[in-house]
């Protein structure tokens, strides 16, 4: 039998070789499924606040219903909107937002997953806007059973590098093979970008990158040579790059790259190794062996309707109920819109009201109107 960790690795590098050539994106989703334990995958995006969906890439999804979801069956899915509130690279699966035996009393479960043998789905968040939010989405179907924590845990060792790999694949147009076209993509991202040839040698940086190194907080030229300015950070940066031109990078242990605790918000480096695949083609227009992506992450308030979620303590279910009493008003209409029963849709009800101490839904709606959440320390 082949290795857990043998078929990560192999995994890992289709990713990455994906996100510069997306036509290996089914392969990369049938390799994930096979190594989570799925059925079906498929990378997406989701706007909450438009109720609007785009499959990007599918592996063994049927086409007329990846078509009814996005025409007809997004509303009723009672995943959303609360599994936008997830952060960036959290695993969340299905039946933990809305549990089996409630999902099975939906219109959405008996008249679009049932048909199609599918009784659960691992996902994650790869980026969180405030409504908006990209996804990578394993689905189990009957012979596979629920989802447990085995599963979640495999899904939980892939999603970073789904997350690398998407932001990649904006970054390197394969149909633009020319330097300059290239270098204008790159001065076109918002985070750093670096390009490293052998021993560090530093030899291209983006507009962002640039400024980083000018102002020499984070990252400095020395010598030719990207280094970055915290010694640990230095350490890390050093030994990844080494790494990384050997070519034995396939897996990214380490991760992230922390890179100072003094600045706003946090900043991070990423190493992606232009050694191997289809990644070594772009690698080549600069002669480089990496490319070095700086980022940096810090808190922002959510929207009112998450913010609620988390204060209150609501249920996917309930946060869906709050969320249509913004468009429908009245019980009848509210069971139409989430296809729900009008009993279903009262106890939700009842259970909203008794958490955020209301009694109606023009009390709701004045709360969600006049909500401010509250800012980050």
């Amino acid at each position: 039998m082949t290795s857990e960790a043998a078929l990560l690795s192999e995994l890992i590098g289709l990713v990455y070789d994906a996100a510069l050539d997306p036509t290996l994106w089914p392969r990369a989703l049938e390799q994930a499924c096979l190594f989570v334990g799925g059925s079906s995958g498929v990378l997406f995006w989701h706007d909450a606040a438009a109720e609007q969906t785009s499959a990007l890439h599918l592996f063994n999804e049927e086409p007329t219903y990846t078509k009814l979801y996005s025409e007809k069956y997004l509303p009723l899915n009672p995943c959303y909107p609360a599994a936008t509130f997830f952060e960036a690279g959290v695993v969340y699966g299905s039946t933990e937002l809305v549990p089996f035996e409630e999902m099975a009393d939906t219109r959405f479960y008996a008249e679009w997953m049932k048909p199609q043998g599918m009784v659960d789905a691992l996902a994650a968040n790869l980026e969180k806007g405030a409504t908006i939010s990209s996804v990578v989405s394993v689905r189990l179907h009957e012979k596979d059973g629920l989802a447990d924590a085995d599963h979640r845990r495999r899904l939980g060792l892939i999603v970073p590098h789904f997350q690398r790999a998407v932001s990649i694949g904006r970054l390197f147009d394969q149909s633009k093979a020319a330097q300059s076209a290239l270098i204008q993509t790159l001065d076109n991202v918002t985070a750093g970008v670096f390009l490293v040839g052998p021993g560090g040698r530093l030899v291209f940086a983006n507009v962002p990158g640039r400024a980083m190194l000018d102002e020499g907080a984070l990252l400095t030229e020395r010598m030719g040579v990207l280094t970055a300015a915290a010694p640990a950070a230095q350490r890390a940066l050093r030994d990844a790059l080494v790494v990384a031109e050997t070519g034995n990078a396939t897996v990214d242990g380490a991760g992230p790259i922390p890179l100072s605790a003094a600045l706003p918000g946090r900043w991070f480096a990423s190493v992606l190794p232009l050694t191997s695949g289809d990644r070594q083609r772009t690698g080549a227009l600069h002669s480089a062996v990496a490319a070095v992506f700086v980022r940096k992450t810090s808190p922002a308030s959510p929207p009112p309707l998450e913010a609620l979620a988390r204060l209150y303590k609501l249920t996917a279910s309930e946060i869906r109920v709050l969320d249509a009493v913004m468009k429908v008003s009245g019980v009848k209409a509210l069971a139409e819109t989430l296809g729900l029963t009008q009993a279903t849709v009262k106890t939700h009800l009842h259970n909203v009201f008794r958490k955020t101490g209301t009694t109606r839904q023009s009390e709701l709606v004045k709360l969600i109107a006049g909500f401010e959440a509250p800012q980050p320390q």
